[in-house]
């Protein structure tokens, strides 16, 4: 009895299984399904989308055409009309000057004939003053009319291949694709920042240029936030747990118009933004304290970030905005801990990089050196741990960190042995003289 309880309570487990995989593996299907809504969605979507683009902008071209054609003729006409004007007006005064000539003309052929007819002695008088009056009018001299190989004879110049050049231009004038040449291909958040990376997807497409945007909410506009050359692009000033939206297109070498856009992709940071320490005497912030200036006031010494928000697998950039009068203890780094009073970052529990370019770790400069810093200048930090292992005092475990420190296309790497684990950093910079300004992110 007890052996048929076991083999019931076996089914009964077996079935329960089943049933699980099978709930379990209509959830899987349900959910492809959906995916495949929205796949079809997509293609439906667009299509529609595409229609009334391509419509609206062949009818936009046609009006277009069809305006252009118009002024053109009416530019002909005015031609045509100007040149008329130009030439017949001489033709009118030649024309008015004959017609003069052939009344004065009649005129004196009717004087003439009066004067032959006249009486002996009042014929010769008569006979006299019509000869004066001939000679007077100079009867042998002829206006010129010009020939009509001398005056104009309008014609039209149409170049019959304008009708073969359009048809070929008209005929070859926009494309469909399948997809975009260039999308999104992930999102990484950053502390206040998001990193978006593109690539393109189409082999043939040779890119010049990208244009990325992104905007906060669907209500919001897009905004041009990178043109360039790159294929990613760090976008700062992202507020913590808020949903982005950005999408990316690309300009064909030799091209002056755009790709389609990108399929948007949502994306957000979880990581707070880096800030540094307000109120700390010598140094002013902008209004997201991600930015420091070394204002006239003297210094409290190291100006550290308000909490230690560096972790170890992030790059923390600084970038040199502007530049100031160069100290030997001028330095910019991370840290354990906040040693309020301390001058410069080059102490104990710290790496830093002096504007020099010297490299200090735990206090004391490595022999590899990095170059100066200049105006505009960029200089990062990325940390990984290297392992745990037992210390030679045997006090406890030392804690290794592999720092790589790169600025302006040169790199130093160094293991950084601290006492004790360390989950997060702070950051920090000191300078001695005002006029540096350095933006954190």
């Amino acid at each position: 009895m007890r052996g048929m309880d076991i083999e019931a309570e076996a089914l009964l487990q077996e079935a329960h299984e089943s049933i699980e995989a099978a709930q379990n593996y209509r959830r899987e299907l349900q959910q492809r399904l959906q995916g495949l809504q929205q796949a079809r969605r997509q293609i439906n979507e667009s299509a529609a989308q595409t229609r009334d683009v391509l419509k609206q902008h062949f009818q936009d071209l046609k009006g277009t055409l069809t305006r252009l054609l118009d002024e053109r003729l009416v530019t002909l006409l005015q031609e045509v009309e100007v040149i008329e004007q130009q030439n017949i007006k001489p033709l009118d005064d030649c024309q008015k000057l004959i017609e003069h000539g052939v009344r004065t003309a009649e005129d004196l052929v009717r004087e003439g004939e009066i004067a032959v007819r006249g009486g002996v002695g009042e014929k010769n008088e008569q006979l006299c003053s019509f000869t004066k009056k001939a000679l007077h009018i100079q009867l042998d001299s002829l206006p010129e009319v010009p020939s009509l190989v001398e005056v104009p004879c309008l014609s039209a110049q149409l170049d019959d291949s304008f009708l073969s050049i359009a048809k070929n231009q008209i005929f070859n004038h926009g494309t469909v694709a399948s997809q975009p040449p260039v999308q999104i291909a992930e999102l990484i958040e950053r502390p206040g920042a998001i990193l978006v990376r593109w690539c393109k997807v189409d082999d043939d497409f040779v890119a010049q240029d990208y244009r990325l945007q992104y905007r906060k909410s669907v209500s919001n506009h897009f905004e041009d936030v990178y043109v360039g050359s790159e294929t990613e692009f760090l976008v700062l000033h992202m507020d913590p747990n808020v949903e982005y939206q950005f999408r990316v297109c690309a300009r064909g070498d030799g091209r002056q118009e755009w790709s389609p856009w990108s399929i948007s992709q949502l994306g957000h940071t979880s990581l707070v933004p880096h800030e540094w320490t307000t109120g700390v005497e010598g140094y002013s912030l902008s209004s997201r304290r991600n930015i420091t200036l070394r204002n006239d006031s003297p210094s409290d010494g190291v100006l550290y970030s308000k909490a230690p928000t560096y972790f170890c697998g992030q790059t923390l950039t600084f970038r040199i905005e502007t530049l100031g009068q160069i100290d030997k203890r001028d330095s910019i780094g991370v840290c354990v801990e906040q040693l309020i009073g301390c001058e410069s970052l080059q102490r104990d529990k710290a790496v830093c990089i002096s504007m020099n370019g010297a490299v200090f770790v735990n206090g004391k400069e490595m022999t590899n050196q990095l170059p100066a810093v200049s105006s505009g200048s960029t200089v990062t930090f990325d940390m990984e741990v290297v392992n745990l292992g037992p210390s030679n005092n045997n006090e406890g475990a030392n804690f290794k960190l592999r720092v790589t420190i790169g600025s302006n296309n040169r790199e130093v790497v160094f293991d950084w042995v601290l006492d004790q684990p360390c989950d997060s950093l702070y950051f920090g910079c000191s300078f001695s003289y005002p006029g540096w300004k350095v933006l954190v992110f």
